[in-house]
């Protein structure tokens, strides 16, 4: 079935394109979605494998002093900060069955994050034979700045956001008596959230640009509601920060806004519309 399919889109070369049914566009979704479970599969079966050793050296490295960031801020401020001093949070396990299920969930979560430029490829498979030539271009460039944009907002919540939050709140004091204990699951919820909330909002100019050539914005319509627009992120910070404390919220505040500037200046203007 999939072979017929495939034949009647290469059809659509000729000088008359047959139009798919919707049975024939619903098979070939059935096998876009199938292949993007088999690639799913297959690398949560590698992240699985490699858990041990991505976990100890990437995952739990911001609980120690030796993590680079740390190190980085230290020799940048020189004695302003000493963000590298010697610490080692102790992560526990209170549940039997925790680090099992979180072996399985933390490798789900980083083969979807591997995944991710295959299923947009699948995408972009999907929609190609509908597009016009001129057309073509500019969603391919979308696509893979969407790609390059979602990495980019994984990179600063590990390298930025986490770590100073995870800092920050690890180290607060209420009193001297009480003593932190992080347990497992909260570490790897908070830290799995932030990564990959953070790479799907770093997709906001991408969204915007599409809108925009759908015709539902433009640049005067977002620099007229730049005001809501903040306040707005500021709640959306507020909700993806683990934490309301004031430093966390602006950690992911400042690239939130960040990208509502640079989705002013990808969207079309009113007179272009």
């Amino acid at each position: 079935m999939e072979n017929e399919v495939k034949e009647k889109v290469g059809s659509q070369t000729e000088e008359v394109m047959p139009e798919l049914t919707f049975w024939d566009h619903l098979e070939v979704l059935r096998w876009a979605l199938f292949r993007i479970a088999c690639v799913l599969a297959a690398c949560t079966v590698i992240t699985f494998i490699s858990m041990p050793y991505i976990f100890d050296q990437y995952i739990m490295a911001p609980t120690t002093s030796d993590f680079f960031v740390y190190k980085w801020v230290s020799d940048v401020s020189g004695r302003l900060f000493t963000y590298a001093d010697d610490i080692h949070i102790q992560i526990i396990n209170i549940n039997v069955a925790s680090q099992f299920f979180t072996h399985i969930s933390t490798s789900l979560s980083l083969g979807l994050v591997l995944v991710f430029p295959y299923v947009i490829y699948e995408i972009w498979k999907f929609i190609r034979p509908a597009l016009f030539d001129h057309e073509v271009a500019h969603i391919r460039t979308a696509f893979i700045g969407g790609t390059l944009m979602f990495y980019l907002g994984c990179a600063i919540a590990y390298l930025l956001i986490f770590p100073f939050t995870f800092r920050f709140l690890t180290e607060y004091e209420l009193s001297a008596a009480i003593h932190n204990q992080i347990d497992l699951s909260s570490y790897i919820g908070n830290f799995v959230m932030l990564v990959m909330v953070m790479g799907i909002v770093f997709e906001m100019p991408l969204l915007a640009w599409v809108l925009s050539c759908l015709g539902l914005i433009n640049k005067s319509f977002l620099r007229e509601y730049k005001r809501h627009a903040v306040v707005g992120l500021l709640v959306l910070s507020a909700i993806i920060t683990p934490s309301g404390d004031p430093f966390s919220m602006m950690l992911v505040f400042v690239p939130l806004y960040l990208l509502y500037e640079l989705s002013i200046l990808v969207v079309k203007d009113e007179s272009a519309s």
